[in-house]
C-alpha cells in the first residue's frame, strides 16, 4: 500500500461535429507527478469515425494527436508547451477546449505502476 503513489488521467475524444456532442473515446493520457510520469497512448478506428460523419481527414487527425504526444513527451519539437514541466504539459493537454480532439474530465487513483494503468485504461476505454 505504501508503495501506491496518485495518479491522474484523461480520456481523449474525437467529437466530428462539436455541435452534436456525440464523441467516441481515441487514447487516454496518464499522469503521474511522484512518480515523473506522463505519457498517453491513442489509436483512431477509422471505421468507427467514418460511421460517425465521412468527411474527416484521418491524416490530419493522426498529425493533431502526435503532436499531444510530442507534447506529453516533452519534445522540443512540440513547441513551447512541450518545453513545460510535465504538470504544466498535463494540464494544458487535459484543459478544456471547442474542439474536435478533447480530453475528458481529469480522474484519480492510486497505482503502482502508472504504465501499466495506461495500458489498462486504453485497454477498457479506447478498444
Amino acid at each position: 500500500m505504501q508503495d501506491r503513489v496518485k495518479y491522474e488521467f484523461a480520456i481523449i475524444r474525437i467529437v466530428p461535429k462539436v455541435e452534436r456532442e456525440e464523441f467516441f473515446n481515441v487514447g487516454v493520457i496518464v499522469f503521474s507527478r511522484p512518480k515523473k510520469f506522463l505519457a498517453m497512448k491513442y489509436h483512431i478506428n477509422q471505421k468507427k469515425l467514418g460511421s460517425f460523419v465521412c468527411e474527416k481527414d484521418f491524416e490530419a487527425l493522426n498529425a493533431y494527436l502526435k503532436g499531444w504526444d510530442l507534447v506529453c513527451k516533452g519534445e522540443a519539437s512540440g513547441g513551447a508547451i512541450g518545453k513545460l514541466d510535465i504538470t504544466d504539459r498535463f494540464r494544458w493537454l487535459t484543459a478544456s477546449r471547442s474542439t474536435i480532439i478533447q480530453s475528458s474530465m481529469t480522474h484519480s487513483g492510486l497505482t503502482e505502476d502508472p504504465e501499466k494503468e495506461l495500458e489498462t485504461i486504453f485497454k477498457d476505454c479506447v478498444l
